[in-house]
């Protein structure tokens, strides 16, 4: 049976499944309730310094987009971090510990960018006897104003500096969790690398407003007719997060720093991805939130099943497998060509992939044949874009099928070569004049 233990970063649990800092760990009835239900860590939710209570609204706190089945596909967040008393979160936290020694418990903390703030806050938290702490750079609202969260996150070299703050006054490991509302991740993940941080987490939530109402015409969730900007998450943020984490692995300048991946994952498919990318463990929030804490059992089952079948022994087996097959367009071979061909027994005729084709894309599909309503592929004029794969309703009765090198490609008149060409070697290349036959600029090998 395969091994799903997990060491991340010396932080030890049975299983890659974090909770990630956010309201379902906001105290130790929801932590140790996660805990019972198989989860094999948490991330406390953040924790500001002591003093007046953090204010959260009264009011609703979620906006939501829905799919056409009511499935939920993204919740945007207004909640800010905990509005409990420092001492008894420091409490719990200790006694949480105490009780499940085994599990991996990490607490997110966000406080004023002065050294001294950190300074104070790091050892009442080390002294609780948590596995490591998570610097919040994230949150996009609310604490953002008050120059937190995505304010330092926004900017690397605040990032640098307080993460050699918290080097300097912690033995507890630094994880950097970064936001996505920046241009490039790369530069704050390269200034949290310079500031010595352990690991780095991502990605925090989207700058976002959901929806409007139009009868109040005031964006959702509405305070008494009013509306903000909050933090997006949720199955509709996984592609920006899966992109930003393959960054941060395939960049030179962070490759092998521990990554911590955060966003959308709701099955145990989704967390082999993100690991398979270059992440050493998963974080997950909206899935629990919407169908609660049991949900890590078809996870935990889910992903031992798959690396059973696979033959992969352990996490690190197929951790980072990904990574060398992400590169930039111009370096994607041009020589390979696909066409779709469309399975006439799974067929069910409803035409969507022909009007499709028709309307937005290159004309390649029939709907009649010998006077019958009948869909099929027109090699001369199919470019292999695959849009009427993801349109069909039926799952694989559309297929993209590769032409073998020496097969005539009908739509252009040639013979498939069989031989690697990307855009740095095409003649129409602006930037690069190569001489028929000329393969010297090629993707740098690995």
């Amino acid at each position: 049976m395969a091994d799903i233990r997990s060491n991340f970063v010396g932080i030890k649990s049975p299983n890659p499944f974090w909770l990630a800092s956010a309201p379902p760990t906001d105290k130790a009835y929801n932590v140790e309730r996660a805990f019972k239900a198989g989860w094999g860590g948490v991330v406390w939710k953040t924790l500001g310094e002591e003093g007046p209570p953090i204010v959260n609204v009264n009011g609703p706190r979620y906006g939501a987009i829905w799919g056409a089945d009511r499935r939920l596909l993204g919740l945007n967040n207004i909640e800010l971090i905990t509005d409990r008393a420092l001492q008894i979160n420091l409490q719990e936290i200790k006694q949480v510990k105490l009780a499940w020694p085994d599990r991996a418990l990490v607490v997110s903390i966000m406080v004023p960018c002065e050294e001294e703030s950190w300074k104070a806050i790091l050892p009442v938290v080390e002294e609780t006897g948590a596995d490591g702490i998570e610097l919040n750079f994230g949150c996009p609202h609310g604490m953002s104003e008050r120059g937190m969260g995505s304010a330092v996150g926004q900017v690397p070299e605040y990032i640098e500096m307080v993460t050699r703050w918290c080097k300097q006054y912690t033995r507890m490991p630094v994880i950097v969790k970064l936001t996505p509302n920046i241009t490039d991740i790369r530069y704050p993940a390269r200034a949290a690398h310079r500031g010595g941080a352990d690991a780095v987490s991502l990605i925090n939530t989207i700058s976002s407003i959901v929806s409007v109402d139009l009868d109040s015409f005031s964006p959702e969730p509405s305070i008494n007719g009013k509306g903000s900007h909050g933090g997006y998450c949720g199955p509709a943020v996984k592609p920006i997060a899966l992109n930003m984490v393959a960054e941060i692995a395939r960049d030179p300048e962070t490759a092998g720093l521990p990554i911590s991946g955060i966003g959308g994952i709701t099955t145990w498919r989704d967390a082999a991805e993100f690991m398979a990318l270059g992440a050493g463990n998963v974080q997950v929030c909206t899935a629990a939130m919407t169908y609660g804490f049991k949900i890590v059992e078809e996870m935990i089952s889910g992903l031992s099943n798959w690396m059973d079948e696979k033959g992969h022994a352990d996490l690190d087996a197929f951790a980072g497998r990904a990574v060398r097959n992400v590169t930039d367009w111009q370096y994607l071979d041009l020589n390979y060509i696909a066409k779709a061909r469309i399975d006439q027994d799974l067929c069910i005729s409803c035409g969507r992939c022909h009007i499709a084709c028709e309307d937005t894309s290159h004309q390649a599909i029939m709907k009649e044949k010998d006077g019958k309503r009948h869909f099929e592929v027109m090699d001369d004029e199919c470019v292999g874009c695959n849009l009427c794969v993801n349109v069909c309703p039926v799952e694989d009765c559309i297929t993209m099928v590769p032409l073998e090198p020496g097969m005539l490609d009908e739509r252009t008149g040639r013979i498939v070569e069989d031989r690697y060409a990307n855009w740095t070697m095409h003649p129409n290349n602006p930037s690069t004049r190569p001489t028929p036959g000329d393969v010297s600029v090629v993707e740098p090998a690995e």
